[in-house]
């Protein structure tokens, strides 16, 4: 079994840790997918989720959403246990997500799918308003009436984070953002990304940009057979052509 190298990340408390999962254990069917990981998400920070493909990452945000169940293991949000909770309750918690696949409603409008999503925070700030998000998205706003089915892949994936933002999360998941992107729109994406995590949202990011990823993060975890086996700052990692080629096969 590979043993977690875990280098100089502060350990986070309870009072600013959004997103919590210990000991987690979940399975497919007869497949043991997470093999006791434990993650911490804390106000404000950017962590990359990364690993190969089948690895669990994407195993893990579910679990962690309510929308897979651990056979073991605990989920806290805010400190809360939310291990059993619906995934409606766990995102009124502040958590928003942006899955594979996008997701969009293809018969709404982009404005539609704006406003549906619009609602004020957990402690009732509305800083993501739907013009806010339409000046951080200008492609949107050519094409509000535009259906979700109209709109190009790259358009949909702006759709898709706008949505997530104008619920005004504390924390945001990005799962794939730039997969199957043209370079240049992918770039679009990575500067919006930056410009979210500046505005101080806590962000999750799944991504094969490693690269990226790392840029913007500032811890890095890495799943290796659904488990974690490094946990530190991104520079440490990156830095580590060792450990990139060992756990990434960069």
């Amino acid at each position: 079994m590979t043993e977690t190298i875990k280098l100089s990340a502060a350990p986070a408390s309870a009072a600013d840790t959004l997103l919590e999962g210990s000991g987690l254990h979940t399975f497919y069917g007869v497949s043991h997918i997470l093999h006791g990981v434990d993650f911490a998400v804390r106000r404000g920070e950017t962590i990359g989720l990364m690993g190969r493909n089948g690895m669990g990452k994407t195993t893990l945000i579910k679990t962690m959403l309510g929308l897979v169940r651990p056979r073991e293991g605990q989920v806290r949000v805010r400190g809360v246990d939310m291990t059993q909770a619906a995934t409606h309750t766990i995102a009124r918690r502040g958590i928003a997500y942006v899955p594979e696949g996008r997701g969009i409603f293809p018969n709404l409008s982009v404005r539609e799918n704006l406003v549906m999503a619009a609602r004020a925070s957990v402690d009732g700030r509305r800083e993501w308003d739907f013009d806010r998000v339409i000046h951080t998205f200008p492609r949107l706003g050519e094409r509000l009436s535009n259906g979700g089915a109209q709109l190009s892949g790259g358009e949909q994936q702006m759709l898709t984070i706008g949505r997530a933002l104008m619920t005004n999360p504390d924390l945001l998941i990005l799962d794939e953002a730039t997969e199957g992107l043209a370079p240049l729109i992918a770039r679009e994406i990575w500067s919006i990304i930056k410009t979210i995590r500046a505005s101080g949202i806590a962000t999750v990011i799944v991504d094969k940009n490693y690269a990226a990823v790392m840029a913007l993060a500032d811890r890095s975890v890495v799943l290796v057979k659904g488990r974690v086996v490094f946990s530190g700052e991104s520079s440490e990692l990156s830095d580590n052509s060792d450990l990139m080629h060992r756990f990434l096969g960069v």
